[in-house]
């Protein structure tokens, strides 16, 4: 599997962002939905990865900076026909460790509180994320839940 950063220009990525929001319509109502479109992953504080084999696309990721030490998770998802085979464990892996790159002291994501989303909220409390109030412009919403990691500075790193 080969992770790289996308500039979101190929028909394949259109077609898995439109299945993602298409996930995001079947298990939340419009208020709820925070799925980014194409065009809202495509600014500067945004960073989008895609993760393949070969020529087929498994799944998405990206990054938002909310800050210079806090960023977002936005827009994991994994194409149906490569659920299971651990690609969004290894673009989560990838999205942490740009965020220690950075020097994010804090990643921070919203998901929903869906049965529909427990795969989601398993894998990310298996990283080590813990339910938190809501950030940035998020409100509190019954079908949204927060989570949030720490990410202690690495010894030996500093700060640009």
């Amino acid at each position: 599997m080969i992770i790289r950063e996308d500039d979101l220009r190929g028909h394949e990525i259109a077609a898995l962002l439109t299945a993602h929001l298409d996930v995001m319509a079947e298990h939340s109502p419009p208020e709820s939905r925070h799925a980014l479109d194409l065009e809202g992953l495509r600014v500067p504080e945004v960073t989008f990865w895609t993760a393949w084999e070969d020529a087929q696309l498994l799944g998405c990721a990206a990054l938002k900076e909310l800050s210079p030490e806090h960023g977002e998770v936005k827009s994991m998802h994994t194409a149906q026909a490569a659920r299971g085979k651990g690609v969004a464990r290894r673009l989560l892996e990838h999205l942490i460790a740009a965020a220690r790159q950075r020097g994010y002291r804090r990643l921070s994501l919203e998901t929903g509180s869906m049965e529909g989303f427990a795969p989601a909220r398993a894998l990310y409390s298996g990283f080590g994320f813990e339910y938190c109030p809501p950030f940035a412009d998020y409100h509190l919403d019954p079908h949204s839940v927060f989570m949030t990691l720490a990410l202690p500075e690495a010894a030996g790193l500093e700060r640009p």
